[in-house]
């Protein structure tokens, strides 16, 4: 298991994508954007594209992060991340179990794990991921379907009884960052505070300057 020790887990800002969020601008324009703020971590989330269309942004976005020297992860789709030698994938409860994803994927990329509750997360861990986001800890709408936020207490609770980084998802943002990481969450997962930011790297930069440096984490 990665701990919090690992250099694996390199990033506690976490971009995840979401076409919809980019106010009308191109989706790669923008990601770069964030990569130019510091951004040291992305994953690809994309629903609504066909298979070829994915890969095809999935091959663009990894030429990105290459370039800045940043990680991606691609949402879901094992193939894609393997077509495209992403450093991992993320999944939920309706994905693929997590030790069959461990078996495609190999022992050297990274399993990233949403979760939504306490048991959720222990299994998570107990299963062989490398991290989890955890949340909605604030409302959101585009969350609003895995119930009421479960807040501060609950996240710095299930990240203290964690070994592997907890990222917190939902509704984070410039003003509550500070806060959402006073405690023991590893960092930050977010969409629009960056994506549909006026300077998503300006945005960016703003986030990680309120974010804990990484060495308070590997003690």
């Amino acid at each position: 298991m990665k701990g919090l020790d690992s250099p694996w887990i390199d990033f506690n800002l976490y971009l995840i994508t979401g076409r919809g969020e980019t106010l009308g601008r191109n989706l790669e324009f923008v990601v770069e954007e964030a990569l130019r703020g510091g951004v040291r971590a992305v994953q690809l989330r994309d629903k609504g594209s066909s298979t070829k269309e994915l890969y095809e942004t999935a091959q663009e976005l990894r030429r990105l992060t290459s370039r800045y020297g940043a990680r991606l992860f691609v949402n879901d789709r094992v193939d894609v991340a393997l077509a495209v030698d992403a450093d991992g994938v993320h999944i939920g409860s309706s994905s693929l179990p997590l030790y069959k994803v461990r078996r495609l994927l190999g022992e050297r990329k990274l399993i990233g794990v949403s979760c939504h509750n306490q048991t959720q997360a222990i299994t998570a861990q107990e299963m062989g991921a490398d991290f989890i986001t955890f949340g909605p800890v604030y409302y959101t709408p585009s969350k609003a379907e895995y119930g009421e936020p479960v807040g501060l207490d609950k996240l710095n609770k299930v990240a203290q009884m964690l070994q592997i980084p907890v990222f917190a998802l939902g509704g984070v943002n410039l003003e509550n960052c500070a806060e959402t990481v006073a405690g023991e969450a590893r960092g930050i997962a977010l969409i629009s505070a960056i994506l549909s930011a006026a300077d998503p790297r300006d945005a960016a930069k703003k986030l990680l300057a309120l974010l804990h440096p990484l060495e308070e984490h590997n003690d």
